[in-house]
């Protein structure tokens, strides 16, 4: 393993981010807001050190190995997020390292969890480079940087399997660089007409960025302490959801539906599912709030359940009522989207439709073995079958992700929480949704959380993010061997 390579690519991760830190002092001053000298510092900290390792390492050989594309992908977010956080400790957002850190990786990592109280009395540059983390890092600032700089001269499939969600990885264009650059296109066009429609309802521009940036990114961050409900706008609430139910789709077929593909559409099997857990769960949740008087309008409690179970299935985390006074049943069924997610090849977290889709098939599988113990059966999806390695990855990836999750509430009880914001908690972060239940629900924030449960959080929303393989490979032994 060359560690020159990786630290060297750690470099230009850290140039890229030094640069993307220009635009929020700069928003600053257009709208009168002076006093951004904190940006200034941690810029200038950012690149000095991006230009350090980028130079000074010397050159080693072009191609990168399975190991050190884990190995650059896990040190990638975690740099990332320790650089990202200086703004915040700089300007006194954040008191601690702690808080600052839990901040900013919540933004890279798409959760939304924050440990803000008053987020409408911040300034507009640090609200920006708050909601502008999220956008960076819904698409991977890895896949990012194998778009951008194919001067490197470096093969970045190995980085490309290591940060794009999900079970498999699929290319739409020969070279790598290509597809991460289409994808990204895809992504910036989709924001570009979020954006437009939001100032069409009412938002100002910035405020239309913002949270453009959050919805894009399925990450939840908003300018208003009590998210989306703050402009109570019909309008902007069915814009958003729109946008978010689109950033739970796997992007390939965003990119194939551009281009007059809409067979796959309706051919593939994930979207399917996740548009059939979508409508079920709006409408089990509409009927129990309508049941139970919460809302005395059906019209209403579809608006809401529907935007609702966008929000928790694509992880994003927005709210435009405070859920967590609904009904036992409705709370239940949001916690089990939290688990779910939305497609692979999106910017969701959760475990993925795809994977609860192969997961079922091969329950049925075995159950099929009980009767015919001498047949031979394989797992196909869209009538093409799905290779034994890959379904065991899958199975193997939800038990480890369900024993991750029950760590973590463990932990989180540890730390006082009661038992329905523990589950939630470990959830929400490992999910990578942003809000919780109880104590940590969509009025609430995880700011009351001692430092040792903040830390355990930042490593679930990274273990989530990462799809955990990335980063728990780290701790066997085998890896670091030659």
């Amino acid at each position: 393993m060359s560690f020159a390579l990786v630290f060297r690519i750690q470099g230009f991760l850290l140039i890229m981010l030094g640069l993307s830190m220009c635009a929020p002092p700069l928003v600053g001053l257009a709208y009168g807001q002076h006093g951004q000298q904190h940006f200034v510092l941690s810029i200038a900290i950012t690149l000095l050190c991006g230009l350090s390792l980028a130079v000074c390492l010397p050159r080693t050989r072009k191609n990168i190995s399975q190991r050190e594309g884990f190995l650059i992908v896990s040190l990638g977010w975690m740099l990332a997020s320790l650089f990202g956080c200086l703004p915040f400790l700089f300007d006194g957002t954040c008191a601690t390292l702690t808080d600052a850190y839990f901040e900013t990786v919540s933004g890279f990592t798409t959760t939304g969890s924050t440990i803000l109280k008053k987020i409408e009395g911040l300034p507009l540059s640090t609200l920006f480079w708050r909601s502008m983390i999220q956008w960076l890092g819904g698409m991977g600032i890895i896949v990012f940087s194998i778009a951008i700089l194919p001067v490197l001269g470096i093969g970045g499939m190995q980085l490309f399997k290591a940060e794009v969600p999900g079970p498999v990885v699929e290319k739409i264009k020969p070279r790598i660089a290509e597809t991460a650059r289409s994808l990204w296109k895809v992504y910036a066009m989709l924001s570009a007409a979020m954006t437009l429609l939001l100032m069409l309802c009412g938002m100002d521009l910035f405020e239309a960025l913002c949270h453009t940036f959050t919805t894009m990114a399925t990450g939840g961050f908003s300018t208003r302490d009590i998210s989306i409900e703050a402009f109570g706008n019909p309008m902007i609430e069915m814009v958003i959801l729109f946008f978010m139910f689109a950033a739970g789709m796997n992007f390939v077929l965003h990119y194939r539906s551009l281009h007059g593909k809409f067979k796959h559409l309706r051919t593939d099997r994930e979207f399917l599912v996740y548009l059939a857990i979508t409508a079920a769960a709006t409408l089990l949740i509409s009927l129990s709030l309508y049941g139970s008087g919460t809302f005395t309008s059906m019209l209403t409690a579809l608006r809401h359940s529907a935007f609702q179970v966008v929000s928790i299935l694509t992880t994003t985390g927005y709210s435009s009522v405070n859920f967590d006074t609904w009904p036992h049943f409705s709370k239940l069924i949001l916690l089990l989207l939290m688990f779910i997610g939305a497609c692979a090849g999106s910017t969701a977290g959760g475990i993925k439709c795809i994977r609860g889709l192969l997961v079922c098939k091969v329950g049925y599988r075995e159950l099929f073995y009980t009767v015919h113990s001498h047949a031979v059966s394989s797992v196909k999806v869209a009538g093409k079958p799905v290779a034994e390695p890959i379904l065991r990855s899958v199975v193997v990836f939800v038990v480890l992700y369900i024993i991750i999750f029950f760590i973590g509430a463990l932990f989180m009880a540890q730390c006082g929480l009661d038992p329905v914001s523990a589950l939630s908690a470990s959830a929400a972060c490992l999910g990578n949704v942003g809000p919780g239940l109880g104590s940590v629900g969509p009025y609430g924030n995880f700011a009351f959380i001692p430092a040792f449960g903040k830390w355990v959080l930042i490593m679930l929303m990274l273990l989530g993010r990462l799809e955990i393989y990335t980063l728990l490979i780290l701790l066997v032994p085998a890896f670091w061997r030659k």
